[in-house]
């Protein structure tokens, strides 16, 4: 059984579409990377998923349970952070915190005292002193705590300083060497080059393409950087081609024979080619 199973996912807002006929699968166990940029749908996708809003067709299955009919079932066996986070105005950090494990009928006193001390939460200020970061800190003790079956996590990074995201992401590490399967979105492709085994693209609603991360590393293309004067018309297996003053840019999926006899005859002075990284790749299937 998959985590999450989704089956032509689709959520209209009026004309517009937020997502659409979304094929996407979470293997169990799996520590799973949803990637694209604001307003492609990923916050959308999220929502659904976890029954907080209705899908306009489609279905969908997480952890087994149908998302329109057993939300209830899901979001007791889940760990949520949203991309924003708001409290209830005048709480102090440790009754969030003790609230949060109460409503799934947990004690979770010792694990959310170990991260607090990890992240570095004062538990006596209140929800209303908090920086964005601070929050996002205190929302991430909420959703970890009990240690759930499936962590969902949207745009968790955003607003903490590096050393903190260091931290979060050895607390996500260990929680999935337990057996919890991780699925966060994010626009950042290197946070997803770092820590994901698998990942899906996410466009216009839609995923473009998704599989194993060194999977979609091993594309077969390489980046190539030329300094010089190069004349690319003729040459077939280019993308995402750039030129900046005597500088261009390209990936490769071509013939490499019929590449090095164009370079050998063009007059360069300086030649790099390398494996491209995943945000490169990335824009390569987005700008296409």
């Amino acid at each position: 059984m998959n985590a999450i199973e989704t089956d032509k996912l689709t959520k209209m807002y009026g004309a517009s579409r937020g997502i659409n006929e979304l094929e996407l699968s979470v293997e169990t166990g799996d520590f799973f990377g949803f990637i694209g940029p604001n307003g492609a749908g990923k916050s959308t996708t999220i929502r659904t998923l976890l029954g907080l809003i209705s899908p306009t067709s489609g279905s969908a299955k997480v952890l087994g349970y149908d998302i329109v009919s057993q939300k209830n079932e899901i979001l007791s066996r889940v760990g949520y952070l949203p991309s924003e986070i708001n409290f209830t105005s005048g709480m102090k950090v440790k009754d969030v915190i003790k609230y949060s494990a109460e409503l799934r009928h947990k004690k979770c006193d010792e694990q959310s005292k170990i991260l607090c001390e990890r992240l570095s939460i004062d538990t006596s200020k209140r929800v209303d002193d908090l920086s964005l970061g601070n929050r996002k800190k205190v929302g991430i003790v909420c959703a970890v705590q009990h240690e759930p079956e499936l962590l969902i996590l949207d745009e968790p990074t955003s607003g903490l300083d590096p050393l903190m995201q260091r931290e979060f992401f050895e607390i996500l590490k260990e929680q999935n060497e337990k057996g919890s399967t991780i699925f966060f979105s994010s626009h950042i492709l290197s946070e997803v080059q770092n820590h994901c085994r698998t990942a899906a693209f996410i466009r216009d609603g839609r995923i473009i393409v998704s599989d194993k991360v060194e999977k979609l590393e091993e594309t077969g293309a390489k980046k190539v950087t030329l300094t010089g004067d190069f004349d690319a018309e003729g040459i077939s297996g280019i993308d995402d081609l750039k030129v900046e003053n005597d500088v261009t840019s390209f990936l490769y999926k071509g013939d490499v024979k019929l590449l090095l006899k164009k370079l050998a005859d063009s007059n360069l002075s300086n030649v790099n080619i390398t494996e491209p990284s995943l945000e490169e790749i990335f824009m390569n299937y987005y700008e296409g």
